[in-house]
Formats: C-alpha cells, sequence, structure tokens
C-alpha cells in the first residue's frame, strides 16, 4: 500500500511561485509513474502534470506548459511539482497520485486518472489576483 503525502501549498500572489512536494512510502517508488491534478471548487479534477518512473519523460497540461515542471527524486522517493508564473485559474486543490509503472503503455495513460491508484489527500493552493 503506497502512501502518499502532499505539501507546500499555500497562498500567492498572481505571477508568483511555489514548490509542492509529495512524499511516497510503503513502496518501491521507482515502480510507479508520478502525477500531479487538481481539482478546482464546482470543477471536475483535471490533469496537471506526470512524469516515467525513471524521470526520462514528462508530461504536461497545455494550460500549464511552460510554467510548471515536474520532477522526482527516486532517492527520496519524493516528487515535485515547480509552479511558476501561477494565475488565479491555478487555485485549486492540487492532489499527488502513483500508478503502476508496468501498466502505462501510451503516452495518453498519463494523462487519465484512472490509471492512478494511489492519491493524496492533497493540498490546497491559491492564488490572489
Amino acid at each position: 500500500q503506497v502512501r502518499l503525502v502532499e505539501s507546500g501549498g499555500g497562498l500567492v500572489q498572481a505571477g508568483g511561485s511555489l514548490r509542492l512536494s509529495c512524499a511516497a512510502s510503503g513502496g518501491t517508488f521507482t515502480n510507479y509513474a508520478m502525477g500531479w491534478f487538481r481539482q478546482a471548487p464546482g470543477k471536475e479534477r483535471e490533469f496537471v502534470a506526470a512524469i516515467m518512473w525513471s524521470g526520462a519523460r514528462s508530461y504536461y497540461a497545455d494550460s500549464v506548459k511552460g510554467r510548471f515542471t515536474i520532477s522526482r527524486d527516486n532517492t527520496k522517493s519524493t516528487v515535485y511539482l515547480q509552479m511558476n508564473s501561477l494565475e488565479p485559474e491555478d487555485t485549486a486543490v492540487y492532489y499527488c497520485a502513483a500508478g503502476e509503472a508496468r501498466t502505462y503503455y501510451r503516452s495518453l495513460d498519463y494523462y487519465t486518472p484512472n490509471k492512478y491508484g494511489y492519491w493524496g489527500q492533497g493540498t490546497q493552493v491559491t492564488v490572489s489576483s
């Protein structure tokens, strides 16, 4: 059973930056692809970014491309989301997720919430205008 704990959320002004962290425990970290999703009030959960087990490739939603960077440190069993040039539209609860890497066959798999079997409790990010 993999446990995921997010941290680093908070309140920031538009144009500012935040770095989210997600610490994993209870499994072999390199067995998992890792993703970040977010959910704003009244909206469905949406994909933000994902990264292969090795860190060799990453994937981004168009809305965050060029502003957000996902990375992972397999020695620390931690995945990060560096968020720059934040906008009020980025306000949401951000969730870290893990999926068994051996089940990912296509790039599309990384964007699909159902491919992730483990989720964190979420961390609030609020961007003020």
